[in-house]
Formats: C-alpha cells, structure tokens, sequence
C-alpha cells in the first residue's frame, strides 16, 4: 500500500517537476536578474558601444524603411528574424546582408512560450538558422526567443543550433498600442547606457498595427542621443559580448 502510494504521488509530481524545470529559465526576462547573473543576456557589450536591434522581421511592407533611414543615418544593426518570413522574402533578406546589417535568429514563427516542446523547439530553431544562413550567406551567431521568454527547451534548442541566446538592455516598448516617439524614446532612456543593447520593431506583423512608423521616427533621435553621449552604435557582432556567457 505504502509502495503504491509513492508511486502515485512520485506520478503526480512529475509533470509538476518537468513544467518547472522547463520555466524556471524564462525568471531571465526580469531585467534584474538577467542584469546581476547574466549580463551576457542582457546584452551587456562594450561601454562605449551601443547595440541597435530589431525583432519581427523581414516585412516587406517596413523592413525596407528602415533600411533606407539606417542607411541615410550611417549605420549598421541587427536583424532577429522570423525563419518562415525569411523564405516568403529571401531578395529583401540578401538586401540587409548586402547592406552590411548582421542577420539573427528570432523564431521560425512567432509562438506561445508556456508548454515544453523540447522536439519542436529544436526542428523550428534548426530550420530557421538554416533559412537565415541559405539566403543571408553567413552563419548566424545570436538568438532571440519570441517574447523574450528563454525556457530550458528553446535554450538548449539555441544552444544545439550553434545560437548564442541574447535578450536586450533597453526596449522601447514601440508594439504597444498607443506608443510614439517621445514615449519609445523614454522607454529606452531608463536602460539606455554604453554597452546597452536596443531592442525595437522593424515590423508590426505581431505588434499593434502601425507601430513600425513610430519605431522609425524615433530612430533619428535615439541615434542624435547615443551620438552626443560619445557611444558607438552597431550591430551585436560589433558589441564585445561574450558568446559562452
């Protein structure tokens, strides 16, 4: 009887044991945890560079302003793409690598975090650097989860793909409904600082509709700032983090 019953309670608590491990690595989404045990994560780089970068692409109907106002401005970013819109626009992807803008892994589309897929994490991982390695001509190095939300399935799925994962510093919250210029630009100031990574939309596909024109007409000014502050800005390959961390 005693035998039976743990083993009905060890049963029981499995799946508890199995959510939590798979959960546990998603507390890095709090910036001060991310920032006090993992500053790789946070994209903490060198304190005289600033890392610019964008989520949700490649759209075609966005990407390519931002293009020309990043080419217009002088400068270089990088890309976290979506796997499955890559191979929907692979002439708009083989124009950002020609353009010199470093090319990332974001997702193969943009899915719910919360159940442990630890197979499907992996496929999807795997043919998305796959797609943005193909059509981009270089071997992708950085990897963003959907949300920000890093589970031990889409870590060791990174992890499996060759992918260094690497959340973000300072956001400008540019997909909430409502956002423009001055609040995306008072979002990023709270965070904002030498080695700081950026994370904005070059596309609204799963923010609110429109949002990308208001990421881009802060962009001018977030460069002005960063500028007058003496601190470089570029892509994450240019930012001294440390790949391992």
């Amino acid at each position: 009887m005693v035998s039976s019953r743990r083993v009905a309670a060890a049963a029981a608590a499995a799946p508890v044991a199995v959510a939590a491990w798979h959960i546990l690595p998603a507390a890095s989404w709090l910036p001060a945890v991310r920032a006090l045990l993992l500053p790789t994560l946070d994209g903490r780089g060198s304190p005289d560079h600033v890392a610019l970068t964008f989520d949700d692409g490649p759209d075609a109907r966005s990407t390519p302003y931002f293009l020309r106002e990043l080419d217009r401005l002088g400068v270089r970013a990088t890309f976290f793409l979506q796997g499955a819109a890559v191979l929907r626009h692979r002439g708009l992807v083989r124009s950002m690598a020609a353009e010199g803008h470093e090319l990332a892994v974001h997702c193969w589309e943009h899915k719910p975090p919360w159940l442990p897929r630890p197979v499907a994490d992996r496929e999807d991982l795997a043919r998305a650097a796959a797609a943005v390695h193909s059509t981009g001509g270089a071997r992708p190095r950085w990897y963003r989860p959907p949300y920000g939300v890093l589970t031990a399935t889409r870590w060791r799925a990174a992890r499996r793909a060759g992918l260094c994962p690497v959340l973000w510093t300072a956001w400008g919250r540019d997909w909430e409904p409502g956002a423009d210029t001055g609040g995306v630009l008072a979002q990023l100031g709270g965070r904002l600082g030498g080695g700081a990574t950026v994370l904005l939309h070059d596309s609204d596909r799963n923010s609110a509709p429109g949002s990308w024109r208001v990421t881009l007409s802060a962009l001018p000014h977030l460069l002005a700032r960063c500028r007058d502050a003496g601190w470089r800005v570029g892509p994450l390959a240019e930012h001294g983090l440390t790949e391992g961390g």
